[in-house]
This record gives structure tokens, C-alpha cells and sequence, in this order.
């Protein structure tokens, strides 16, 4: 009898515990990336009254005799890898994870992982947890090569004031295209037919080189190219002394353009200069250490009849170039996160930089990890370690979205469920007790 009564409260207290782990799923229904846990029974123990015998020749075996002493709680196992629903914040640094790898923040102390992406750049310009303000970890651009250096992970310092400005680039590559009719009076003119290049020195300030473009054979499709003047910001010539003549020999020699007059590739570029030769250089750093020398590329010239209108131009980088263009002084106007988790800074001046890159990590035992609250994880024996590192997202398939958050992944309908069996079981535990204690009072009433 007193073990019924031991054995119902061990229910109740098994069911309580069960009605716990329900409830904080419940609390938690709306919490960024929680994962609902669940719970198992197993059994006490026993007390054996009579050992089993074997058989033998005149008398069977016998099963032990064992009474139950009451349930416990066998285990709380996380449901971790399964994904919650996705939430639309329209925040470029809410982050959703897709896979099975967990953000790798800092709390100051140790490394904790977490699959909710709700983080913000804080005041001192690192990228951090929104509600606890723990660093977020990944790897850091190296300086030699640009590209992400994938060693020991380290806070991601987004807007540092290296960062908020991208250094000026002096222009490299130029390209002449459009068409040069034959027909145009100016190329035809004594000053000819007149182009500009706007560029910049390594310092990022702005010139705009001038070109005269004159027919040498109408007949024979050659035309020159010559350089007439180099002037800065203010209008000012660098290029021509107050005489008119060049500060510098050597600058840019005068270039024939020599296009196809038959087939195949009428009216397309042959040669410039020499059979072969495709471009010319500008050679600006004769004009002092802050410039550099400028590739212009002329296969994109065309010689057509265009009704006597010359489209000739010329650019800084032909399209399909991404470097080489030259920059001014940039300002950092926007960041943005990829798929892959690296982030770039966008800048006024047209550049895109890459500044840091955010990890992630795996573990064999995901459902080992420790829960500490505030959405974190941290290691356990069971979980497998974090080898500080980490890894990149893509590995495993995953991919970051952005703009988006994980939301929790409780079940309502199945947690609301399992209350009802829980309260029945607590309400059957309970009746145990009761009828036991009115046992209890027959045996004591049996003296009466």
C-alpha cells in the first residue's frame, strides 16, 4: 500500500515535470528559431520479493516476483533539425539559416551557436545579437589577397572607419567603340572629330583626356588618332604648356585605325599601328608618379555608314570589365549579406567591397547541444566539439537568406495534445494516492 502511494507521486511528479516542458514550448511558440523539446517515461525500479528459479525434474521454474515502485523522467530531447516557419521582417540583417548549422556568436567569454538571425551592427560598428549584444563570429578579409582568410573565427567589425570609405583607384583600362562614319564632316575638318576620357590619378582626382580623330584615306579606311590635351577639374591643361606645346614626349604617340573594307568583317576593326596590335596605352605616369599609364583598347571601333553621324566614344573599362575603371574618395552607402553569408559594403563612387565574411559550424549530435536560454547552445560531450573554425555555409548545401527570420518550430495542435494526456495522467496519478489513503483509513478504522 505505501508503495502505491510512493508510485503516485512519482506520476505526479513526472507529469508535472512533462506539463513543464509543455508549457515553456507554449511560452515560447513565438520566440525566433525555438526549438520545442519533448519528453519520455521510463520506468523506477523494483522490488523483487522472489527471485525466479530454473526447472527441474520433479518441479517446473518459477518467475521472479517484482513490484513497481513508481516512473520517472527517462529523457527531454530537443527537436532541433526540425525548421520553423519563416517570418518576413524586410531587416537586411535578420538572417534565416537553412540546413543544419548554427550562427557561431560570443558572449564575451565562450563561443555559443544559435540558429536565430535577428542581429543589428551596434555602436562600435561590430555585426551583434539583437537582444543580448553578443558578437557575431566569421572570418576576416585579408589584406594581401581580398578574399575571406578562413582560420580561427573572430568578431566581424563591419563599419570600422577603414571600412565607411573605399580608397580612390586610378584609372587603368579605357575602350573606344562606336562607329566612325567616313562621310562625318569633322572627321573630315583640320581639328577633326573630337573625343573625351574622363579618368583618375591614384589620388582619385578627375582629368579628361582629349582626342582628335581625322581621316588620312577615306578610300582606304585608315583614320589617326592623335592626343590634343589633358585637363583637370578646373579646365586647367597638365598636358600643354602655356605655349601649347607637350610637358611630356611619349604621352601617346599618334595611332592609325585601320578597318576591313571587303569581306569577312567589313567596316570591323583589322589593326591599329602595327598588324594585330588591338590597343594603345596612354602613357600618363610620364606625367608624374600619381598617374598611371591607361590601356585603350579600339576593337570595338566600327566603320560604317551611319548617315554621316560619328557615335566614336570613348569610356572608362569596356562593359564587361569590372576593374581598371578608376574611383574617386567612396563613402559606404549600404551592406549587404549573400547567400554564402559574405558581406559586402556598396560605396557612392560605384565600388563594392568585400569586408568580412560570417560562419557557421555543424556537430554530429545536434540534439546533444546544451540549451543556456537567450536562444543559445553550447557544447556538450554528447554534441560533438566546436573546432573554432567553422565553416562556409555552402558546404552542406545551406544557404543565408536575408530579410527573413526562423520562427519556432512548436507545434501548438500536437503540444495541446499531449496537455490533455498529461493532465489525465497527473489526474490518474492522483486518484493512486487518494485510494490509497482510503485504504489506509479502513486499516486504521479496522481497530475502531
Amino acid at each position: 500500500m505505501m508503495r502505491a502511494l510512493y508510485s503516485g507521486v512519482a506520476g505526479l511528479r513526472t507529469h508535472q515535470t512533462k506539463m513543464d516542458v509543455i508549457g515553456n514550448n507554449i511560452a515560447n511558440v513565438n520566440t525566433v528559431a525555438f526549438k520545442s523539446s519533448s519528453t519520455t517515461f521510463s520506468e523506477l525500479m523494483y522490488q523483487t520479493t522472489s527471485n525466479a528459479s530454473g526447472a527441474t525434474v520433479t518441479k517446473g521454474g518459477v518467475n521472479a516476483k517484482q513490484i513497481g515502485l513508481g516512473v520517472t523522467m527517462g529523457s527531454t530531447s530537443v527537436n532541433i533539425t526540425t525548421p520553423g516557419s519563416t517570418q518576413t521582417t524586410g531587416d537586411g540583417w535578420d538572417l534565416r539559416i537553412t540546413g543544419n548549422s548554427f550562427f557561431i556568436v560570443n558572449n564575451g567569454s565562450v563561443n555559443l551557436f544559435t540558429k536565430a538571425g535577428a542581429f543589428y551592427v551596434d555602436g562600435a560598428g561590430n555585426l551583434a545579437t539583437k537582444a543580448e549584444g553578443y558578437n557575431v563570429m566569421g572570418w576576416q578579409v585579408d589584406p594581401t589577397t581580398g578574399d575571406i582568410r578562413k582560420d580561427t573565427v573572430s568578431k566581424l567589425a563591419i563599419m570600422t572607419e577603414e571600412n565607411m570609405t573605399s580608397p580612390p583607384e586610378a584609372t587603368t583600362e579605357a575602350v573606344c567603340d562606336g562607329v566612325l562614319d567616313a562621310n562625318n564632316t569633322q572627321v573630315n575638318s583640320d581639328e577633326g572629330y573630337i573625343m573625351s576620357l574622363n579618368f583618375f590619378d591614384a589620388l582619385g582626382y578627375g582629368y579628361t583626356a582629349k582626342f582628335a580623330v581625322k581621316t588620312v584615306d577615306a578610300d582606304a579606311k585608315t583614320y589617326t588618332v592623335s592626343l590634343t590635351d589633358i585637363l583637370d577639374s578646373n579646365n586647367r591643361s597638365i598636358y600643354l604648356d602655356e605655349n601649347g606645346a607637350p610637358l611630356a614626349n611619349n604621352v601617346f604617340e599618334d595611332t592609325t585605325l585601320q578597318f576591313n573594307a571587303g569581306e569577312p568583317n567589313a567596316g570591323k576593326f583589322t589593326y591599329i599601328g602595327e598588324p594585330g596590335q588591338e590597343s594603345v596605352s596612354l602613357n600618363m605616369s610620364a606625367l608624374g608618379d600619381k598617374f598611371r599609364d591607361i590601356n585603350i583598347d579600339f576593337s570595338q571601333s566600327k566603320n560604317y555608314d551611319n548617315s554621316g553621324n560619328c557615335t566614336l566614344s570613348m569610356d572608362k573599362g569596356a562593359s564587361d570589365k569590372i576593374t581598371g575603371t578608376g574611383r574617386r574618395l567612396g563613402d559606404l552607402i549600404g551592406l549587404q549579406v549573400q547567400e554564402d553569408g559574405k558581406i559586402y559594403g556598396s560605396y557612392d563612387n560605384g565600388n563594392r567591397e568585400l569586408l568580412g565574411q560570417i560562419a557557421v559550424t555543424e556537430f554530429a549530435n545536434p540534439s546533444g547541444l546544451e540549451k543556456v536560454g537567450e536562444n543559445c547552445y553550447q557544447t556538450t560531450l554528447n554534441s560533438g566539439e566546436f573546432d573554432g573554425i567553422g565553416q562556409d555555409i555552402t558546404a552542406d548545401g545551406g544557404k543565408m537568406s536575408s530579410g527573413v527570420l526562423e520562427m519556432s518550430n512548436v507545434d501548438l495542435a500536437n503540444e495541446f495534445t499531449e496537455m490533455i494526456t498529461t493532465q489525465r495522467g497527473f489526474q490518474a496519478n492522483s486518484r493512486i494516492i487518494t485510494t490509497s489513503d482510503s485504504l489506509l483509513e479502513e486499516l486504521v478504522n479496522l481497530k475502531r
